[in-house]
């Protein structure tokens, strides 16, 4: 047991220490900063380059410990169920007919990427990967779970790519998630230049992308620190991190309560013919649903106050941190040499299809303001939230389209579903049950669906 918690130590450390360099390195490397790379990315290939498929193969010497890399395998699993339990805790949740007035086009938008890259996905398994490839159908969400969902989403459904025969697919997910978080900035940057020279968006109100550095805290920091709190009064019946770190614990407690039920259920039911789906659903899309739950209860029952935000958001992105960082780590550069063609095939769709959405579907569905309104999620839907947000900023920094708050509306109708939501987890599950036809024909209608609704609505809009 000291030997098991030592190894635990050692790897959380190292993944710590990384962290630091990171910060180091993207404050002195401005190409990190200017291309938005999280600083966890960047610590995670240090340590894959640094593991044995690179310098171990190049050496011959182990400078990661086996042990130590076991642990990483199991962190992601295990932290992708922190992250999405606090997605809504301390968030106030409009009525959804607020959210729809207020944003309907946008979530339509964003709907109607996140359905094509189904499309596109599982069009290329059937088409071309299939036959020329002998790749696994359940490839056809790996798009969508890379691209929509980002690393942490695809590290956390390591364990279902295993349980539904494709290991390699974590492998595949993890490099098409950092295609696309690197080409969301690149090609974001491109095209916010090129609308700039066709008028879509104003040339004279467009920031730089290079991140402005404080090396020193603002004036009013001091004032602002001493005006708070303090965290750790004895007077408080319990310290504020313990009370949200049993808030996520609930929330968890609740999201594997229902998958018990749902299995439960599944097994009583369909199942009984050995048609499995939800006995693959990860966790966390349900933890996600528990954090709903716990947050409901909390501003109907005791009051919003009880839960800080911030430090909701200190405990997810740490979570999130350790989990991409023990992801990339761990990133076999083999499985995807193994599949290169594949890889290719899907990155070189996924690229298209959301280059085709800003520039084809948004003109039709968002209106006159459609390139400031649509950036943000052509960002998203390639690389992360931040991507998205960043370039918005660059193309509209006095968010004169209104963009950033429908931005913000669209997470509550997008993140249960898609993007590592509900359907995102349940895709490869339900095409390993019924083929990738069925799955085809329903994404696609659904795609139609959204880009009808889109239209409808845009058409509506003053």
């Amino acid at each position: 047991m000291i030997t098991d918690f030592a190894t635990i130590s050692a790897a959380l450390a190292i993944v710590w220490v990384m962290l630091i360099v990171s910060k180091y390195l993207r404050w002195r490397l401005a190409v990190l900063a200017r291309l938005f790379i999280p600083g966890s990315v960047v610590a995670g290939f240090i340590l894959m380059f640094a593991g044995p498929e690179v310098a171990g193969a190049l050496t011959g010497v182990q400078v990661i410990p086996e042990d130590v890399l076991d642990i990483w395998r199991q962190l992601p699993a295990l932290l992708i169920n922190v992250v999405f339990a606090g997605l809504f805790l301390g968030k106030i949740i409009p009525g959804p007919r607020q959210i729809w007035h207020r944003a309907g086009p946008v979530i339509a938008y964003g709907q109607a990427i996140a359905w094509g890259q189904y499309v596109v996905g599982i069009g290329l398994v059937i088409a071309v990967l299939a036959p020329f490839y002998a790749t696994p159908p359940v490839a056809g969400a790996l798009i969508e779970i890379s691209f929509e969902g980002g690393h942490g989403t695809a590290a956390g459904l390591g364990p279902t790519f295993e349980a539904v025969g494709f290991a390699a697919g974590t492998d595949l997910a993890l490099g098409l998630a950092t295609i696309g978080l690197v080409g969301s900035v690149l090609i974001g940057l491109v095209l916010i230049n090129w609308a700039a020279r066709r008028g879509l968006v104003d040339p004279e109100g467009i920031r730089s992308p290079t991140p402005e550095l404080h090396p020193d805290p603002p004036a009013d920091t001091t004032e602002q620190l001493a005006a708070r709190p303090a965290t750790t009064d004895a007077a408080q019946p319990i310290d504020p991190m313990s009370l949200h770190l049993g808030l996520f614990a609930v929330a968890i407690a609740i999201g594997w309560g229902l998958h018990q039920l749902l299995i439960l259920l599944e097994e009583n039911t369909w199942g009984r013919d050995g048609t499995r789906i939800l006995a693959y659903l990860p966790l966390f899309p349900l933890a996600m649903l528990g954090g709903v739950a716990v947050q409901v209860v909390v501003s109907r029952y005791i009051g919003m106050g009880l839960v800080d935000r911030g430090l909701v958001n200190r405990i997810s992105g740490a979570a999130l941190d350790i989990l991409i960082v023990a992801a990339l780590a761990t990133l076999s550069l083999t499985a995807i040499n193994d599949n290169l063609g594949p890889f290719v095939w899907l990155a070189i769709g996924g690229i298209v299809w959301n280059v085709f959405a800003l520039l084809v579907l948004a003109p039709r569905m968002l209106g006159p303001d459609w390139f400031a309104q649509g950036i943000p999620h052509f960002g998203q839907a390639m690389g992360m939230t931040v991507s998205g947000l960043m370039l918005f900023r660059i193309a509209d920094p006095e968010n004169r389209s209104g963009g950033l708050e429908n931005f913000g509306y669209k997470q509550l109708f997008f993140a249960p579903i898609v993007g590592g939501g509900l359907f995102t987890a349940a895709a490869m599950p339900l095409i390993l049950a019924f083929g990738p036809w069925p799955l085809l024909i329903c994404t696609s209608l659904l795609l139609a669906i959204w880009i009808y609704v889109g239209e409808r609505l845009a058409r509506k809009v003053p």
